[in-house]
């Protein structure tokens, strides 16, 4: 019993002692020279696109920074969008792009983001893509139309 009380009380005392340490931040100065990156749009409209259309895009950015710019990680939010991205460090006033693919055989609207994590001065950046995928109508061909039971088409000449 007196064994179980002092392992409980010397417990006790590590816990209290641990809470009890100062935690001290460091917040170091940010570098002045850091590289930044700057894009000249953050969204894609796609706007209406086909079934099977072109899904490709891109985003150009600049390291308006003083020091090269590296792209750490690019993703997308799914896996219908696929980005590619230089791995080649960026240098200070250069041009680069972003290209994106997003897969067009999907009906509906387009709502996903990539994003661009860098050593920039803003480490995480979120790029949007949007837009509307639609079924493409055979060329000539008149879409079909549903007719109640008990009722004759009319045709007009």
């Amino acid at each position: 019993m007196k064994k179980s009380v002092s392992l409980l009380v010397a417990v006790l005392l590590g816990i209290g002692s641990v809470l009890a340490q100062e935690v001290k931040t460091e917040t170091a100065a940010p570098n002045p020279n850091a590289p930044e990156i700057t894009f000249d749009k953050v969204v894609h409209d796609y706007g209406t696109l086909y079934v099977g259309g072109d899904g490709n895009c891109e985003f150009v950015f600049t390291n308006t920074g003083k020091e090269p710019l590296i792209l750490s990680s690019v993703k997308s939010s799914c896996g219908c969008t696929v980005p590619s991205y230089p791995r080649e460090p960026i240098l200070p006033g250069k041009k680069e792009s972003i290209k994106v693919k997003y897969d067009t055989n999907r009906l509906g609207p387009i709502n996903k983001s990539i994003t661009v994590m860098s050593n920039g001065k803003t480490a995480t950046v979120v790029l949007k893509i949007t837009g509307n995928i639609i079924q493409k109508t055979e060329e000539g061909s008149v879409p079909e139309k549903s007719v109640t039971p008990g009722t004759v088409p009319v045709s007009k000449k």
